[in-house]
């Protein structure tokens, strides 16, 4: 009996524990589903498909095709039907001449007559058709002007996104990098404690040695929680980036030490288009809409041909209901109209001078920008070879400064060196890395500001 009951205890614990390690492997892999992984292009290619701005800019496109469809259907047939119904509550009176109705009348009698009926009602169909407007044939074109404007701000958002993309995924790279050291340099300090204390309970070394490596020890643990969370808000600054919900997990799997170095250095041959900024394309296209409007105000003065046709039908009745069932009466008529402007008060010509003011004002952009772009590209190539300069400098002096730590501790272990010798060498050592992946993010930054100078960080 007591040798059952212990096999179905164990059974039971078994069964519990099958469970727990099922449940446990089903959280696991929900956790791994959820979990999105992200190459930078990877993460660029999604932004471009998912961002709002980009998706708002899409619609934009599409706004741009529908006001073109309309303005086409300014020149298409415009037809129109009209209904209406008059019931003349008190009818007007026209006063002819008494003798029109009796030869016997006085000269100067005359008889009110009423000059209607009380019911009457009309329906028709009416057709104008647009023969000839200069406007609106410069509309046409303006109007696939400004839907090529659209498509090149679509362009715009979104090499603005790739690059805001690029940025927050280097600066996370960056920051994984800077705590794999911190935690490298954590357990080799906490080694280096543990020996000491060893030391000091053997009167080797004073309290004060051991005092100020867990002084160093604390100002890395410190160090590195505060970078694990700078790495956590650059995780959400990158989701924003990408369009995607902070609460969404998502792995990178480019890593820093895949990048090649001297992909940085600014001796790197590059041609200068202004062409290839989508700023100046979009400057151009503003310049013909610019030249259009012009257009546009000078043919104000030709003249508007239409053509217009009406079909209907009307009747008028004493009676409401009779005026529904006696006969209706048909007319039609077909017909053209020429609008001549004349004078408009001058108000043509003030507004032929605003165009032609906002035309120059664009011409004389394309100066500015291009001044602005041969800066921004002077700006990028001193800044990266400043940064690129001084990352080859940050890794030497990251080296050498590892190179004085392992050989202080040697000394320190032999007796002949001090624990504060170890200890600044140690910080040293920690302010190189941290200078070296600073440098090596502002490198990437400045590569990416060029790149954006060029008009090449980001190509469909």
């Amino acid at each position: 009996m007591l040798l059952t009951k212990l096999k179905q205890d164990k059974f039971m614990k078994t069964n519990l524990r099958s469970k727990w390690l099922i449940f446990g492997l089903l959280l696991l892999s929900n956790v791994v589903f959820s979990q999105q992984n992200f190459t930078l292009r990877e993460a660029i290619d999604f932004t471009v498909k998912n961002h709002i701005s980009i998706k708002n800019a899409q619609l934009d496109i599409l706004n741009a095709d529908a006001r073109v469809s309309e303005i086409k259907g300014i020149g298409l047939p415009q037809v129109s039907g009209n209904v209406g119904y008059t019931n003349n509550v008190l009818i007007p009176r026209f006063f002819i001449p008494a003798k029109t109705f009796d030869p016997n009348a006085g000269d100067g009698d005359v008889v009110a007559a009423e000059f209607g009926v009380a019911n009457s009602g009309q329906a028709g169909i009416g057709l104008s058709q647009l023969l000839f407007d200069g406007s609106y044939t410069l509309g046409l074109k303006a109007a696939d002007v400004y839907k090529e404007l659209s498509k090149k701000a679509l362009v715009q958002n979104k090499q603005q996104a790739a690059e805001n993309v690029t940025k927050a995924y280097y600066g996370i790279l960056v920051n994984e990098e800077r705590m794999k050291l911190l935690t490298l340099n954590i357990g080799r300090l906490d080694s280096l404690l543990r020996d000491t204390k060893a030391l000091n309970a053997q009167g080797f070394v004073e309290k004060i040695d051991v005092q100020r490596l867990e002084v160093q020890l604390s100002n890395l643990k410190t160090e590195t929680k505060n970078v694990e969370r700078l790495q956590e808000l650059s995780f959400h600054l990158l989701k924003f980036q990408m369009g995607k919900k902070i609460s969404e997990n998502i792995v990178l799997t480019d890593k820093l030490q895949d990048i090649n170095i001297s992909e940085l250095s600014p001796d790197n041959e590059f041609t200068l288009k202004y062409g290839d900024r989508i700023e100046y394309s979009m400057l151009q296209t503003q310049n013909r809409l610019a030249e259009l409007d012009l257009k546009n105000q000078k043919a104000a003065v030709l003249p508007r041909v239409i053509l217009t046709g009406n079909y209907g039908y009307s009747a008028g009745r004493p009676k409401f209901f009779d005026l529904i069932t006696k006969e209706w009466f048909s007319s039609a008529s077909i017909g053209f109209v020429v609008q001549v402007p004349i004078f408009d008060g001058f108000q043509r010509k003030y507004k032929v001078i605003q165009s032609q003011n906002n035309l120059q004002k664009v011409k004389q952009s394309f100066e500015l920008l291009e001044n602005s772009i041969d800066l921004q590209v002077k700006q990028g190539q001193i800044t990266l070879k400043n940064a690129y300069e001084t990352l080859q400098d940050q890794k030497t002096n990251m080296e050498l400064a590892k190179e004085i730590v392992r050989v202080t501790k040697i000394k320190y272990k032999q007796g002949v060196g001090s624990n504060l010798e170890v200890i600044n060498a140690e910080i040293s050592y920690k302010e190189a890395q941290t200078n070296y992946f600073s440098t090596f993010y502002n490198a990437l930054i400045a590569k990416v500001d060029l790149d954006k100078a060029l008009g090449r960080l980001y190509n469909e």
